[in-house]
């Protein structure tokens, strides 16, 4: 207990604004301001849009995205007919069982897993670093400030400084993000990276915290209705609290007033 306590404290003192905090005591993340941040916070459809435009066109050279369905992809805006023309367009494949072997991909398959067997696969990835912040690993950072995943995504990045170093005959990359600050996968974004059709900037910084987002709704797809279920929730319980005492109250009214006769 007297560790908690002391933990929450550590916590608690932290100053948030735009400054980096140090996970786990490995790496620096910095906080990013996410439209679905706080506990009204939704989607930006354009921006996961754009997030899963940058994926197709870089990230999906190596890691899949087996936990997603395509079919999901009409919670981005898009109809069955323009998620079966993505699919066509960049030639999705998947691994049928039943014919031993590879067929085009379907609107109600997953999307494929990654290329390189090493490369890790980013469905999840956004909820897996979700609650490294903070001492002793509580997470207390993310409750407080709302930092987890994305915002550990999109520093690593953008976290490459351009120092890199053969150890055992494998190029690392040092990375300010990173837990033990090198890393094996080169910088995969180097700005103008993809041209985006709504004219959105294509700056390093926008276009990870833009896929960023994409792989948050990857993890947490249904993260506005839980919101907004949780604060119904906690309406009615806070209703539900306030008839209670009233009732508490005058159903102990008689007896109270009694006692105050000396009876």
């Amino acid at each position: 207990m007297r560790n908690f306590l002391t933990a929450a404290f550590a916590a608690a003192m932290i100053t948030a604004g735009g400054s980096a905090w140090a996970a786990g005591g490995a790496g620096k993340v910095s906080d990013v301001d996410f439209p679905f941040d706080g506990p009204f916070g939704t989607y930006d459809e354009d921006q996961l849009q754009r997030g899963l435009q940058v994926y197709t066109e870089i990230c999906s050279a190596c890691h899949g995205l087996r936990q997603v369905a395509f079919r999901t992809l009409t919670d981005l805006g898009y109809t069955d007919d323009q998620i079966k023309a993505y699919i066509d367009d960049n030639g999705f494949e998947v691994f049928d069982a039943e014919l031993d072997d590879f067929r085009p991909a379907a609107i109600s398959d997953h999307f494929p897993e990654g290329a390189l067997e090493n490369a890790p696969d980013l469905s999840m990835m956004a909820k897996a670093r979700a609650g490294f912040h903070g001492p002793y690993g509580l997470g207390l950072n993310q409750f407080w400030y709302g930092m987890g995943g994305p915002e550990y995504i999109k520093s690593l990045l953008t976290g490459y400084t351009g120092n890199d170093k053969e150890e055992a005959g494998v190029i690392l990359y040092e990375n300010t993000a990173y837990p033990g600050g090198w890393i094996s996968m080169g910088p995969p974004l180097y700005g103008d990276d993809v041209d985006y059709a709504d004219g959105h900037s294509t700056e390093i910084a926008d276009i990870s915290k833009d896929v960023s987002a994409f792989l948050m709704w990857t993890a947490e797809p249904k993260l506005p209705q839980r919101k907004t279920f949780g604060m119904v929730s906690v309406a009615m319980l806070t209703i539900l609290a306030i008839l209670l005492y009233f009732t508490n109250k005058r159903l102990w009214a008689p007896i109270k007033r009694k006692d105050g006769d000396g009876r």
